[in-house]
């Protein structure tokens, strides 16, 4: 019950910000009598999505899926990396520079690449995300391992502990914190990651869509991919969210005392 009511003090203010702003939004747009294709009332956003709602879901679940699993592919590269970096001093110095330069690169450069390499199929835009979303994911990792307790580490080497022991019961929990920080990142920038990758050639998807209604001037429907758009990333960031305070329990009660 606590929880619940911590929930809906937090959410409260943001709610009613949300609210106050369409509201302003909706009369300014009335009052100074504002073209549609320029820019359309909140209602009549709302009722672009109720019209053309039977058309969603199939682009919806395109982009979530390519989100989703781009995200994952990405943890799992960002994970395999942080952890060679942590082992090998050498290749941290080599390999740190290579991936500060690799996010230089503009990612809608690299998609027509990735089609032409593996065609118009889903995994190109899985590849794309990915590439956006292991760095944060990566280089926090990295900072995590490397700022561990080196008293406790020592200490558990004292008495007997292997390096896969002092790296589960000592360096892991440390980088659980930075994990989850450079995924709260990630997830944000997972589906505007696959939505950009569906620009450069896709048949299903809310970019797709989204291009659509924009070469066409319906300005309400524009703003209903927009708003999907942000929901989508807000789900997966509070499912993030929500697997950090599962996993770590610990640091949510430290938070509450």
């Amino acid at each position: 019950m606590r929880t619940l009511r911590r929930g809906i003090s937090f959410a409260a203010p943001a709610v009613i910000a949300v609210i106050l702003f369409l509201v302003i939004w909706e009369v300014s747009v009335w009052i100074w009598n504002v073209e549609e294709w320029i820019l359309p009332a909140p209602s009549l956003i709302f009722q672009a999505f109720f019209d053309t709602w039977h058309l969603l879901p199939d682009h919806i679940w395109m982009t979530t899926k390519e989100a989703v699993l781009g995200f994952l592919l990405g943890i799992i590269v960002a994970l395999i990396i942080a952890f060679i970096l942590d082992i090998s001093p050498l290749l941290r110095k080599s390999f740190y520079p290579i991936l500060l330069f690799s996010q230089t690169i503009p990612i809608i450069a690299i998609a027509p690449l990735l089609i032409i390499w593996f065609g118009y199929g889903i995994l190109p835009k899985v590849l794309v995300v990915a590439l956006v979303t292991f760095f944060p994911v990566v280089v926090s990792v990295a900072e995590g391992l490397q700022s561990s307790d080196r008293d406790m580490i020592r200490l558990v080497r004292s008495m007997g502990g292997s390096f896969w022991q002092v790296f589960w019961s000592v360096r892991f929990p440390h980088a659980l914190p930075y994990l989850f920080t450079g995924l709260r990142i990630g997830a944000t920038y997972s589906v505007l990651a696959a939505v950009i990758s569906e620009w450069v050639g896709a048949s299903k998807g809310l970019g797709i869509y989204l291009i659509k209604a924009q070469s066409s001037f319906a300005t309400d429907k524009v703003f209903v991919v927009i708003a999907l758009i942000s929901l989508l990333s807000c789900l997966l960031f509070f499912v993030v969210v929500l697997l950090g305070r599962l996993m770590m329990p610990w640091k949510h009660k430290s938070h509450k005392k």
